[in-house]
């Protein structure tokens, strides 16, 4: 067995360790754990964004993709010193400030990054997400579901950004103002919902068991609430292309792009054209769509 490769890296003034940085993560795309650091670097001023101040799991992959791996609520011990945690219902949570922290747990092979809907300490959404989620590990009719979903927000006055999960699935995201509660948000969402399965039963369902939904696309308004998580915007996906969680026009949409299209290696020359596409967009006045539902 080779020796293990040990150094280190000096970020913002912190010495981040890391090991083995030959070692293959996702071997299909010859993304090495040195390549890997690289491109979450380039994503940090994007996928921080949507990490910061929350309660972060991580999923790990040792020995890289399609190896094993496991979630991680609790942190590891011991800490590094710019490593913060946020202790919540029992669980020492990381709660990442800056590049260190996220490069730190790159070198763990942390390769997805799934935060709290919420912030620390708040019991209140940071914004609303749709779950569109198939039924078939290839769901050609994906982003068709994304852009009825997208037009009926659109009716209610809501602009919204669509982002592919990096896996097979679409989430679409609504900005919202502090202060609406996820319940309210349930009930708009169970409203759409409703919606869109009696307006096209054969593309969605509200069936939450799997093996009820026949090839139907799952329309989750339940997975966004308090104490879940979703795949952030921007976070590596543990697939074997390397994709990547990518926010995405309503144009890219109508034309039935790939969530296999966005991956580790072109997300910068992406974010370099497009930047942060959800952040562009200001809050939506879903309290307004609230009222009315009363």
């Amino acid at each position: 067995m080779p020796a293990a490769v040990k150094g280190s890296i000096t970020i913002e003034g912190q010495t981040v360790p890391i090991t083995n940085p030959d070692k293959p993560l996702w071997p299909e795309r010859g993304i090495t754990k040195r390549i890997y650091l690289e491109k979450l670097a380039a994503l940090s001023p994007y996928l921080l964004r949507y990490l910061k101040n929350r309660l972060l799991t991580v999923i790990r992959y040792p020995h890289g993709v399609p190896g094993k791996s496991f979630y991680q609520k609790n942190a590891p011990d011991p800490l590094p010193p710019f490593v913060r945690t946020v202790r919540h219902e029992e669980i020492n949570y990381i709660s990442l400030d800056g590049l260190p922290g996220l490069l730190w747990l790159g070198n763990l092979a942390a390769l997805e990054f799934h935060p709290s809907l919420h912030y620390a300490g708040s019991s209140l959404p940071c914004e609303w997400m749709i779950d569109l989620d198939p039924s078939r590990e290839v769901e050609p009719r994906i982003m068709e579901a994304a852009a009825i979903v997208g037009k009926v927000l659109n009716s209610l006055g809501l602009a919204s950004v669509p982002k592919t999960s990096g896996a097979t699935g679409v989430q679409i995201i609504v900005p919202i103002k502090q202060g609406v509660t996820f319940d309210e948000l349930r009930k708009v969402g169970h409203f759409v919902g409703r919606y869109v399965t009696e307006k096209h039963p054969k593309l969605f369902t509200l069936e939450r068991l799997k093996k009820q939904r026949g090839d139907k696309i799952y329309f989750d308004y339940l997975q966004h609430y308090g104490g879940k998580t979703l795949a952030a915007p921007y976070t590596p996906r543990a697939r074997p292309l390397a994709t990547v969680s990518t926010p995405l026009t309503w144009d890219e949409v109508e034309r039935n792009v790939s969530p296999e299209d966005y991956h580790l290696l072109n997300i910068e020359e992406r974010l370099r054209a497009k930047g942060d596409l959800i952040a562009k967009l200001p809050p939506q006045p879903v309290e307004l769509v609230i009222a009315g539902l009363r």
